[in-house]
């Protein structure tokens, strides 16, 4: 059942609006809702504007935040966060530690998942900026540290960084682990990488893996189908295990 203080989407024939229910009205050219309508709802169930147009509630997910949700740069893409989850095996006995967290898109991603998420952001601004985003995607298991990821200390099954990223952050990362935890991190220029590779590779006993990230969506139409022409590649994964 939806509360107040709940974001919700409404679909309607061509368009989706990312809102919160509670005080205040809605408009677009479809007519006016009152917010306060949508409190105690069912994802499933419709609702119509003074104009009488319907629209069908649903309760956003995670690929939904990325869309919706604000932005304070460019956050990973879903297909990179699932690459992380799938190497690395991410369940919910898992303890994660995120690193770079930006708007939070990872973070939420990972606490749909893992048992606990500590995510740390040197950046303020964006630090208070996820804290919102994950509190959107009704997370009580993600807690943000603004903060250096080389302060944080505990013991951890998987660390991902997303960040400029140097030798020390890796052996930070190292030192985390617990015996068989994962390493992840996306860097999307080859120099970062190999740096990335070098440094994992001196401390993880040679299990280092790296994988390129890419996705090509297909385009369907009248004339026929092919690959979109949107481009397919967005950074590299590294993957250690300790």
């Amino acid at each position: 059942m939806i509360e107040e203080g709940d974001r919700v989407l409404l679909i309607g024939p061509k368009r989706e609006y990312y809102l919160r229910a509670g005080p205040g009205k809605f408009g677009s050219d479809a007519g006016e809702i009152e917010l306060s309508d949508l409190i105690g709802k069912e994802p499933g169930d419709e609702i119509r504007t003074h104009l009488g147009k319907v629209f069908s509630i649903r309760v956003p997910r995670p690929p939904d935040l990325f869309t919706h949700g604000k932005r304070s740069g460019a956050p990973m893409l879903p297909k990179d966060i699932g690459m992380v989850i799938a190497y690395t095996g991410m369940n919910r006995r898992d303890r994660v530690l995120d690193a770079g967290t930006g708007s939070g898109v990872a973070a939420i991603y990972f606490g749909g998942i893992a048992a606990s998420v500590d995510t740390y952001e040197i950046r303020p601004e964006f630090a208070r900026l996820a804290e919102k985003n994950i509190a959107d995607a009704r997370l009580d298991n993600v807690r943000v540290h603004p903060e250096d990821f080389l302060t944080a200390t505990g013991s951890f099954d998987i660390v991902h960084l997303d960040m400029m990223i140097q030798p020390d952050h890796v052996a930070h990362a190292h030192s985390l682990l617990v015996p068989g935890g994962f390493f992840a991190t996306y860097t999307p220029f080859f120099e970062q990488t190999f740096g990335v590779i070098d440094a994992a590779t001196e401390l993880f006993a040679g299990e280092v893996h790296c994988y390129e990230c890419m996705e090509r969506e297909l385009t369907r139409s009248a004339r026929g189908t092919r690959p979109s022409t949107r481009v397919a590649h967005s950074g590299f994964l590294t993957i250690a295990r300790k």
